[in-house]
């Protein structure tokens, strides 16, 4: 399908990857896998024609098509959810404007047995059948299904993009993608915005739909779950495993033992006749021989072991201050944006050492939860941070607050305190970023490179308890597992948010499942977890394990569908009616603010009056007033929140 021939890519005096060929198949479920910086979103941007090799062919069939998803890409905020995803058919709308084009030159012409009218007949009979073949007719509900697998509710279509954030905007990118049917599905990292649910959506999609995948991902368990072949780039080589990515783990291991031992065999065979030469080279009896060593040894072609790329972070939480038993505590915590409740009666107890995740789908609540514990908002109910606590947080977006005008050292230079100052370089060292790569600008760096530096500035204090939303974004495979290791080994308490199951699994022993306003525990790992929320799901569907599903169980079912539907429909009412009461709210405070400011301002001019200005009548008048307009200027801020929020909601 798509053929790479001796491709090779310099940025500098060294090669980024050199003499690089492989062929993409049809039905090639392609792992890209490398440490950060080894060129696998490079090679990603040449096969999609983004970006020139220095030397090299890739050669792409005319009537392929090739689909490619970025890491980060600009995007539209002039459309609906709904609109941005129709621009996947442009191709459609575009092939039908044709059809209807022959449609009338058929019915304006009468000569009927002429040979043009037949190759018109023709023509549009091919050409109708290329559009029902592409399941023109059906690509709305195409859109709404897509949507759904990737997170968004049939509420969401019609509501303008630039109300979501950007990940979610990536993942309407990625619908947009997905929905294009592409010959060769290009996908650099797209789990980073996805939650579990959706990822595992994605799995489905990709070993169901796709034709041909070429994808980079540091999510171990969806690389694993959809690969049926691993290409790893390496040390400026790229070598191809036709195996899944755990089974290339494994292979990989086998084959460099396999060079070694045969390396070890060549040596010996080497140092033996050369032995032979240096100790008959001078005896005229065993010239013959000698000279037929000689000649053996020039055949011999040594054998090449593959570079292991040790370069590695050295990850290390320094050693914390002891807390109390319990860091946090939650009890009846409640959190609402005006009338929408986030959260209720969320009970909770995290005790010292403990390392719980946090999951569920997005905008369930997780990083609101986390803004509680940092006492960053406001709630209700009780939240109890333990004795001796000292939290370090690493925020979802923390690798894009950076400065990007710095350099490396000078990012880290500016937050080190005493003689933490002295030993900035040791550190960056450990972090992959020594020598010259320390006076590099952030605006240059990769994403990986950037969490690494993000990481860098946590570790810089002591602290007892970890917050880390979505840490392994953008980290490599072996970054990733140094990660885990060291929050393993932290002797502190660590709450972690993230939807990497890999990175999960053996590090948490708790899961704290966000969904539908609640907050339920789950003891154990997150495995355990997935293997719990499947078995409910089943249940919910009315799916025995043990027999068929019965005709009352449908009529259970749809009855429920239909429940489900008035339910939604009353609930849309509802929020109707609180956002015209919300909408009256700040009408009504409107007034008043405006009545306040007046009167404060005539109570203002009496005060610049020198015979009224010891006058405490108009004095406490004045602080009562001001008292007045703050409460109210607050009663309208909320207000106007509130009705923004439902009319979100409703759109």
């Amino acid at each position: 399908m798509v053929s790479v021939e001796g491709l090779k890519v310099e940025f500098g005096v060294k090669p980024l990857f050199s003499d690089v060929s492989f062929v993409i198949n049809d039905r090639d479920r392609i792992a890209l896998v490398g440490k950060n910086g080894a060129g696998k979103s490079t090679m990603l941007k040449i096969l999609c024609g983004m970006q020139t090799p220095t030397a090299g062919v890739v050669a792409v069939p005319n009537d392929t098509t090739i689909g490619y998803l970025p890491q980060v890409m600009i995007l539209q905020d002039d459309t609906t959810v709904r609109e941005e995803a129709r621009k996947a058919f442009a191709g459609n709308v575009k092939m039908k404007a044709r059809l209807d084009k022959l449609s009338e030159e058929l019915s304006a012409r009468t000569d009927y047995d002429s040979e043009e009218y037949m190759a018109l007949v023709d023509k549009y009979t091919l050409e109708h059948e290329r559009y029902m073949m592409m399941g023109a007719e059906n690509y709305e509900a195409d859109i709404e299904r897509t949507l759904a697998g990737l997170g968004f509710l049939r509420t969401d279509l019609d509501r303008p993009t630039s109300e979501f954030s950007g990940g979610w905007r990536m993942r309407i990118e990625l619908a947009k993608i997905l929905l294009q049917k592409p010959d060769v599905l290009l996908l650099d990292e797209p789990t980073n915005h996805l939650d579990i649910e959706s990822i595992q959506w994605l799995e489905q999609f990709i070993l169901q739909n796709a034709k041909a995948v070429v994808l980079v991902s540091h999510d171990r368990a969806f690389i694993n779950n959809v690969s049926n072949r691993t290409i790893e780039i390496s040390c400026g080589k790229a070598v191809d495993y036709k195996v899944k990515y755990d089974e290339y783990v494994t292979l990989r291991a086998e084959r460099r033992e396999q060079q070694l031992r045969a390396y070890e065999n060549q040596q010996k065979e080497i140092a033996d006749i050369k032995d032979f030469i240096e100790k008959f080279r001078y005896k005229a009896t065993k010239a013959v021989q000698v000279q037929s060593r000689i000649k053996q040894l020039e055949k011999i072609v040594p054998i090449e072991i593959d570079e292991v790329d040790n370069s590695t972070m050295h990850l290390k939480f320094p050693p914390c201050l002891r807390s109390g038993d319990y860091p946090v505590i939650c009890d009846e915590v409640r959190k609402d944006y005006g009338e929408h409740n986030v959260f209720d009666k969320v009970t909770l107890t995290i005790k010292r050492g403990e390392k719980v995740a946090f999951v569920g789908k997005n905008g369930e609540g997780k990083s609101t939860l986390v803004k509680c514990i940092m006492n960053e908002i406001p709630y209700s109910g009780n939240l109890k941070i333990g004795h001796n606590i000292q939290i370090g947080y690493f925020a979802q977006n923390q690798a894009q607050l950076l400065d990007e005008s710095l350099t490396v050292f000078d990012t880290i230079d500016n937050v080190a305190k005493g003689d933490m100052r002295l030993r900035i370089n040791d550190i960056l060292g450990s972090f992959m970023f020594g020598g010259e790569a320390s006076e590099k600008k952030v605006k240059v760096l990769s994403g990986g490179e950037r969490s690494r530096l993000a990481m860098i500035k946590l570790l810089l204090e002591p602290v007892n308890l970890l917050i880390l939303d979505e840490p392994t974004n953008h980290l490599d495979m072996v970054s990733k597992d140094v990660l885990k290791e060291a929050i393993k080994a932290f002797d502190g308490t660590a709450i972690i948010v993230s939807h990497d199951r890999e990175f999960l699994d053996g590090l948490v022993t708790k899961v704290y499942e966000f969904g539908g306003g609640k907050v339920r525990e789950h003891l154990g790992g997150i495995y355990d977890f997935l293997r719990t929320r499947q078995v409910d799901s089943l249940n919910q569907l009315g799916v025995s394990q043990a027999s068929a599903v019965t005709t009352s169980a449908d009529n259970d079912e749809e009855s429920m569908e239909k429940q489900e539907r008035l339910q939604s429909y009353a609930e849309r009412k509802e929020m109707q009616k609180k956002l015209r009461k919300a909408e009256k709210t700040v009408s009504e405070s409107e007034a008043k603010i405006e009545k306040f400011e007046q009167r404060l301002k005539e109570l203002d001019d009496l005060l610049c009056d020198p015979e009224r200005a010891s006058d405490m009548s108009v004095v406490n008048e004045y602080t009562a007033v001001k008292e007045q307009l703050d409460q109210e200027v607050e009663k309208w801020e909320l207000a106007v929140e509130e009705a923004d929020m439902l009319r979100n909601e409703i759109e």
